[in-house]
């Protein structure tokens, strides 16, 4: 859990709120056109309050959606793979900073990873 060290604004707080929940529509949700759905209409629940002028019903609103953000929260967050927690982060990013003489030691081991990592690459650009 991140402790905060400093004072955070409110303006930064309902970001981080909206990204949380933008987020958690991502986990409920597998079909991209339901999602982008959802995501605009709770960008448009939003906007509704945007220009609140009042710093205690904005401060209500905040603690409300932090609250329905609780208790719709997924019971699994879907998290990215090369992001912290995700299967794939920080795996083998040390091997692409070895030096060409220590990769020489290992000409198929290397060959072969090269090959894959482009072909994760063209099926990452075909999606």
């Amino acid at each position: 859990m991140n402790v905060p060290t400093g004072i955070v604004s409110h303006s930064r707080q309902v970001c981080s709120l909206y990204k949380r929940a933008l987020r958690n529509v991502e986990a409920w949700y597998d079909h991209r056109e339901i999602v982008r759905y959802r995501a605009v209409l709770l960008r448009k629940r939003f906007d509704d309050n945007r220009d609140v002028k009042d710093m205690a019903v904005a401060a209500r609103l905040l603690e409300e959606g932090e609250k329905e953000l609780f208790n719709t929260t997924h019971y699994q967050l879907v998290k990215k793979a090369n992001s912290p927690g995700g299967c794939a982060y920080e795996r083998e990013e040390v091997l692409d900073y070895w030096h060409p003489l220590e990769k020489a030691q290992y000409p198929e081991f290397f060959a072969k990873r090269e090959e894959r990592k482009k072909q994760y690459v063209q099926w990452w650009l075909q999606y």
